[in-house]
C-alpha cells in the first residue's frame, strides 16, 4: 500500500514539473549551459522569433551573424535585431525586429528576384486598358491588327497557364457597328457589363463580359438609366464591406476611413484618413502581436494607412506631406497575399509590405505609367509596355517568383 502510494506521489511530482516546465518553456524561460563554468543559468523571459521565406531555404543572419535557414524558430533576450533574410539569385529582406518577453515575432520574407521574368501576355496590340473592381478582368481596345480581330476585348487574369501562350482574350464586340478606337470603358461595379464611351458624336455602348456580344446595345439613350442601377451596385458593394466589419469597428471606419480598400484575406484595411483622430482600440481583449513594428494611432487627414483587423494595429504607408514632391498620392493596389501592396512612382513599379516596410523596386523599365494589375496569383504584375517605339504597346508581366 505504502510503494503504490509513494509511486503515485512520485508520478504526480513528475507531471507537476513537467508542467511547470512546459508552461515556463512556452513562456520564454530557458536554460543556457555556460561552457567555461561547466554549468548552467537561467535566463528568464525570452521571446520566439519565428522566420518563413516565400522561397524557402533562405539565410537567416541576427544582428550581422548567420543563425539559421528560414521556416524555423530562434530563442532571443527581449530586445531590438536587425534581421535579414538572404538567398541567392534574390534581393535582400531585412528589418527591424522587437523580440518580448514570452511573445512570438514573425519574420516573413517574400523574396524578389535580382532578374525577374518579362513575359508578353498579349501580342496583337492593346490600347485603354482598364482593371474591374475585382482585380481579375481587363477589358482594352485592339485597333492595330486585321479588320476581323480590331474590336474589344476582356482577359480574364484567372485563366491559368494559358493566358501566357501570347494570347488576346476574349473578343466581345468587333468593329462592324462601329469603331471603337479611343473609346473609354468602365466596369460595372459587378464586373459583368462594360460601358463604352466614344466622342465625335458622343455614344455609349454596353457590353456583357462573359461572351460575345454579335450587336453591341447603343444605350445613349438609356445611360441615366444604367447610372443609377451601377450607382445602387456601388451602394450595394460598399455596405457589404461595411457590414463585414466588426460592429465596434463599423463607425471609426465610417467616419475616418475613406476610400476603404479590404485585403484579399479581409483581414486588413487600406484607407485614406479623412479626419485626424486618434484610434482607441478597438478590439475589447489585447491579443499577442506577431507583427512587432509598432503602430501609429495618431492618424493625420490625407494621409494612407493599413489597419490591421486582427491584430488592431494600425500602420502609416504614405504622408500626405510627400504631395509637395508629387502633385497626388500613389494609387496602392493590394497583392493577392493581403501582406503586400503594389504601386508607382517616378517610373518605377514597387511593392512593399502592409506594414510599410521592405520598400522594393520590382521594375524600372518603360510602361505606361499606372496601368499595373496586381496577378491574382500572386506571381506577377501585370503592366501595359512595348519594348520598342516600332511596336504596339501589349500587356507583359513581370515574374515576382
Amino acid at each position: 500500500m505504502k510503494k503504490t502510494l509513494i509511486t503515485g506521489i512520485v508520478i504526480g511530482l513528475f507531471v507537476a514539473l513537467g508542467t511547470v516546465a512546459a508552461v515556463l518553456y512556452a513562456t520564454g524561460y530557458r536554460f543556457e549551459f555556460n561552457g567555461q563554468r561547466g554549468n548552467y543559468k537561467f535566463i528568464e523571459g525570452t521571446g520566439i522569433l519565428v522566420t518563413t521565406s516565400s522561397p524557402d531555404g533562405a539565410r537567416v543572419l541576427v544582428n550581422n551573424a548567420l543563425t539559421t535557414a528560414t521556416n524555423n524558430t530562434i530563442d532571443l533576450a527581449p530586445g531590438e535585431y536587425d534581421v535579414r533574410i538572404e538567398k541567392d539569385g534574390y534581393l535582400t529582406w531585412s528589418k527591424r525586429i522587437i523580440i518580448k518577453k514570452g511573445l512570438v515575432s514573425e519574420a516573413n520574407a517574400f523574396l524578389l528576384p535580382t532578374a525577374p521574368k518579362l513575359e508578353a501576355v498579349t501580342t496583337i496590340g492593346v490600347s485603354n486598358v482598364v482593371m474591374d473592381r475585382s482585380g481579375t478582368l481587363l477589358v482594352y481596345e485592339v485597333s492595330s491588327a486585321s479588320a476581323s480581330k480590331n474590336g474589344v476585348y476582356v482577359l480574364n487574369m484567372n485563366s491559368g497557364p494559358f493566358v501566357f501562350l501570347g494570347a488576346s482574350g476574349t473578343q466581345v464586340a468587333d468593329e462592324t457597328i462601329d469603331k471603337f478606337s479611343g473609346a473609354n470603358f468602365t466596369f460595372s461595379p459587378d464586373g459583368k457589363e462594360i460601358l463604352a464611351q466614344l466622342q465625335k458624336p458622343t455614344r455609349y455602348y454596353l457590353f456583357l463580359t462573359d461572351g460575345r456580344n454579335q450587336i453591341p446595345r447603343n444605350v445613349s439613350q438609356t445611360l441615366s438609366l444604367i447610372k443609377e442601377d451601377w450607382e445602387q451596385q456601388r451602394r450595394d458593394a460598399e455596405k457589404k464591406t461595411m457590414d463585414s466589419l466588426s460592429v465596434e469597428l463599423r463607425p471609426i471606419a465610417k467616419e475616418f476611413f475613406g476610400g476603404m480598400k479590404l485585403s484579399g484575406e479581409q483581414d486588413k484595411i487600406l484607407y485614406t484618413a479623412s479626419a485626424a483622430a486618434t484610434l482607441s482600440p478597438i478590439l475589447k481583449k489585447v491579443v499577442p502581436s506577431l507583427n512587432s513594428t509598432p503602430d501609429q494611432r495618431q492618424i493625420v487627414k490625407g494621409n494612407i494607412y493599413v489597419y490591421d483587423i486582427s491584430e488592431d494595429k494600425n500602420y502609416l504607408i504614405y504622408s500626405a506631406s510627400k504631395l509637395k514632391e508629387h502633385p497626388q498620392p500613389p494609387n496602392y493596389l493590394w497583392q493577392s497575399d493581403s501582406s503586400h501592396l503594389i504601386f508607382t512612382q517616378d517610373g518605377k513599379i514597387n511593392i512593399v509590405e502592409y506594414d510599410g516596410g521592405n520598400l522594393t523596386t520590382v521594375y524600372n523599365g518603360p510602361f505606361l505609367d499606372g496601368l499595373i494589375f496586381p496577378w491574382p496569383n500572386g506571381r506577377s504584375i501585370g503592366m501595359v509596355s512595348r519594348l520598342s517605339e516600332t511596336v504596339p504597346y501589349n500587356i507583359y508581366r513581370v515574374s515576382l517568383q
